[in-house]
């Protein structure tokens, strides 16, 4: 519809009115009597909405699996629906499904996307059925859910470090897939918000435009998560590094933990001055972690060393993810010139 002006009427001497465009009635199934959702946004906009339209819906596709993709790529197209909102998802597969094909799409299902589970199942379909209520567990919810986990992942990453732990390495690297579910739900939860203001206010999002704020902020926080995982796998590899050497990446490892912990704090609050702390104190860590790099690199060269500058990397990376959560947190702690 093209964009249409309407005057405003005074009617009863108390009552401003204003006439609905016809041609949106007609495809919004309007008659006379149905009620509308007002929703007046912070823009000085409103919002207009058919009450039926927002009566829980549930909203169906169908996916056929091929050959020429493989699992992975098949997958990819399972998480891409589950992003965008799909709360049924039909399976094919032409050539019917294996019991080993099965088992693996149920098993990643399970393990990569919170709340889809399996409700039908045929020779060739496989019924996915989204059983996830955004209210029931909001944006700052899966938030804390996902800071918790990393906070956790970090603090063993560190003592697998020093105990040269494998068991506790193998766990960490494990424990990556939950950051990666609860990425996937944020995402989900953020493009349903895009659409749907009133549902928006319901998981937490204030504003329109937190939404993208949030998008950077856990996609740096999943991105934190794969290296505290690269850290876990290095930790064990690295017997031979010097002690002094390791007694100073012990010290760079904690100090970034606590530097992502008060990146939290400073999102939780959205403090902006405690936010441009954490960029001050990110730059400090890297340039920390840089000079010891360096100092790695000015010594006899093992495969130790290698897996210790990998370790060193992933610390500094950590540090900038932080740095971006901290400037987007500033960002979104700003009031906006329309507001």
């Amino acid at each position: 519809m093209k964009e249409e002006k309407r005057k405003v009427q005074l009617t009863g001497g108390s009552t401003f009115t204003i006439s609905l465009p016809i041609k949106w009635a007609r495809e919004a199934g309007l008659k006379p009597g149905d009620e509308l959702y007002l929703l007046q946004r912070g823009d000085k906009s409103l919002l207009i909405t058919p009450v039926k339209a927002k009566k829980e819906q549930m909203n169906c596709a169908e996916l056929t699996l091929t050959e020429e993709e493989g699992f992975e790529g098949n997958f990819r197209y399972l998480i891409a629906h589950y992003l965008v909102g799909y709360d049924i998802v039909r399976l094919l597969s032409p050539k019917g499904f294996s019991a080993e094909e099965r088992k693996r799409i149920k098993e990643e299902v399970r393990k990569r996307l919170i709340g889809m589970e399996v409700v039908g199942e045929s020779a060739r379909e496989i019924i996915l059925k989204s059983f996830l209520k955004y209210e029931d567990f909001t944006l700052q919810d899966a938030i804390r859910s996902m800071a918790k986990i990393i906070i956790s992942m970090h603090g063993d990453a560190i003592a697998s470090l020093c105990k040269n732990d494998s068991n506790l390495a193998d766990d960490i690297i494990e424990r990556d897939n939950e950051i990666d579910r609860f990425y996937l739900l944020i995402v989900r939860q953020l493009k349903a918000a895009m659409s749907d203001p009133e549902l928006a206010k319901k998981i937490g999002v204030d504003r329109q435009r937190e939404s993208l704020g949030y998008r950077i902020i856990v996609k740096s926080m999943e991105r934190i998560g794969d290296h505290v995982e690269n850290i876990a796998r290095n930790s064990t590899m690295i017997p031979k590094v010097e002690k002094e050497d390791m007694r100073s990446i012990e010290n760079i490892g904690n100090s970034v933990r606590g530097l992502f912990i008060k990146t939290l704090d400073a999102l939780s609050m959205m403090d902006i001055e405690k936010a441009n702390e954490v960029i001050k104190d990110a730059n400090s860590l890297t340039e920390e972690s840089e000079a010891i790099s360096e100092q790695l690199l000015r010594e006899e060269q093992s495969v130790d060393k290698i897996h210790a500058l990998s370790v060193l990397q992933s610390l500094g990376r950590i540090a900038k993810y932080c740095e971006d959560i901290a400037e987007v947190t500033i960002n979104m702690g700003i009031r906006g010139a329309e507001e």
